[in-house]
């Protein structure tokens, strides 16, 4: 015990030195993680042949099993456009992860890609399992639906996506949906709320002038189209919605100078050269108005508006056979629709076609119940074959359509269709009580006509965008009048159909749009 104690009391003391602690050597990277850092660096700076090469680096050190590389070269795959095998490496990260709802949501988007939205929208739920509060799941559903055309899911996916985040996509396409519903008040309804929320969005100021234009609310119209351009002066597409504006009230120069600013930016575009013939058509000059309206068709020759104008202007210059073509072409893409009928009518009785005209004509008769241009020129064609009770009987609907169109509309009749009717109800001894105005304040305005150029009188302007997804005519409409009867008398100033820009995303289910009709 005395020993112990002893050697106790006689120990050295530790040195401070080795009291320190000892300094561990930092931890290296996972060797299946250690490149990450360089393909992330080379992918955002979008080099992605150097992105590529230490991919592959990695995926041979590791045998193919680094998550990360797998992800980003699937992301190139994407963008130079090999979706198939982008999908096939998404789908490896989503085995390699499971548990990841990106992954999943970059299958489904591939998937999506590839047009397979219900297998998208089965992907998509999955990633919903595992991300209940991810907005883009949601917006992402909402699209797949409207592509299935199963609206009421798409609305109320796009409406929780909403709930989550608002966006300015997600407004765009619930929009898109009333448009393809037809519902334009709600429509206007969102992108007003849309606007609200982002008051600097040129695309959707842009959208809802040309749908206040479409309803013919020009001052709410000038009012976002200007606010458009007040951010972006050089946004082409409210650009040519104005200047279509100034042509549906006859102010064709200023309407080419507006045009020529957009020609700056998109010089190839099918409205732009549609619209800038239709100026020239306006102002008679009809050669430059066919060589504008043939280059439109060249850009877009699918294209029935365009070919409608090129009916109207070759009818106007009394090239029938060439207006025969147009407008048979423009038959083939518009098969519903009654004053293409008509005018094929017309220049088919010019090219003294009886049988087929009248065969147009009871077509047009069938699809159109508003127009009662239709039913005069069918009973123009009638008597002069000397078919009086038929032409009769075609010349009382035209009077049951003209009583109608007095008192449910503000348009006023063109002064040649007037003159036409007068002599056919003459010629058939009836017709004496028929009044061509709406009864007026002034007494000494007995005959209210307009001239056929002053299209806003006749028609109320249709406006629609390329992100709207629908492609709507206002020569569909059945409140307009064109001009010209039968094979007596010609198309002097008829109308035109001014196209509004087309849409640049990725397409709603719609396409591009018209304007007005000019006349």
């Amino acid at each position: 015990m005395a020993e112990e104690k002893l050697s106790a009391r006689t120990q050295l003391p530790v040195s401070a030195e080795s009291q320190k602690p000892v300094l561990k050597k930092a931890p290296e990277f996972p060797i299946l993680e250690k490149q990450n850092w360089l393909i992330h660096l080379y992918y955002i700076q979008k080099d992605y042949e150097a992105c590529k090469a230490v991919i592959k680096e990695q995926l041979q050190e590791t045998h193919g099993l680094c998550e990360y590389a797998i992800y980003v070269q699937a992301l190139i795959f994407r963008l130079e456009g090999n979706i198939q095998e982008s999908l096939r490496l998404f789908q490896m990260c989503a085995f390699l992860s499971p548990q990841c709802a990106d992954n999943l949501k970059q299958v489904a988007r591939s998937l999506f890609l590839l047009g397979k939205h219900k297998a998208a929208i089965e992907v998509y739920n999955e990633a919903a399992k595992l991300n209940q509060k991810d907005w883009e799941i949601c917006h992402n559903l909402g699209v797949c639906y409207i592509y299935l055309k199963q609206f009421d899911k798409a609305q109320d996916q796009l409406h929780n996506a909403l709930h989550l985040n608002r966006h300015d996509l997600t407004y765009i396409m619930l929009g898109k949906i009333f448009l393809l519903k037809g519902d334009l008040d709600k429509a206007i309804e969102i992108y007003k709320k849309a606007v609200e929320f982002s008051p600097e969005n040129t695309e959707l100021l842009t959208t809802l002038g040309l749908l206040y234009l479409q309803l013919g609310i020009y001052q709410k119209a000038f009012e976002h189209l200007g606010n458009t351009l007040t951010y972006d002066p050089t946004n082409y597409k409210a650009i040519l919605a104005a200047g279509s504006m100034m042509q549906t009230h006859g102010d064709f120069d200023v309407a080419l100078t507006k045009y020529k600013v957009v020609a700056c930016a998109v010089i190839e575009s099918p409205p732009l050269w549609n619209n800038i013939g239709m100026c020239f058509f306006g102002k008679k000059k009809y050669v430059a108005a066919i060589s504008c309206l043939k280059r439109a068709n060249y850009l877009a020759p699918l294209d029935w508006k365009i070919l409608y104008n090129l009916g109207l202007v070759h009818l106007t210059m009394q090239q029938y056979a060439s207006a025969f073509h147009f407008l048979s072409a423009a038959i083939n893409f518009q098969p519903k629709m009654g004053e293409l009928y008509m005018l094929l009518a017309v220049a088919l009785t010019n090219l003294e076609d009886s049988e087929n005209a009248k065969r147009a004509y009871e077509e047009a008769v069938r699809l159109d119940k508003c127009n009662p241009l239709v039913n005069l020129n069918y009973a123009v064609l009638l008597y002069n074959q000397g078919e009086k009770r038929d032409a009769l009987a075609q010349y009382q609907e035209m009077e049951k359509k003209v009583n109608l169109l007095k008192y449910s509309s503000s348009l006023e009749f063109d002064p040649e269709m007037v003159e036409v009717a007068q002599k056919l109800g003459a010629a058939l001894q009836v017709g004496e009580a028929l009044v061509w105005t709406k009864p007026v304040k002034d007494p000494k305005s007995k005959h209210q006509t307009a001239s056929t150029s002053k299209a806003a009188r006749f028609q109320q302007p249709l406006g629609s965008n390329q992100a709207l997804g629908q492609a709507m005519s206002s020569a569909a409409t059945c409140r307009k009048l064109s001009s010209g009867a039968g094979g007596t008398s010609q198309l002097t100033k008829p109308p035109s159909l001014p196209l509004e820009p087309e849409p640049t995303v990725e397409a709603q289910p719609t396409e591009a749009s018209a304007q007005t009709r000019e006349k």
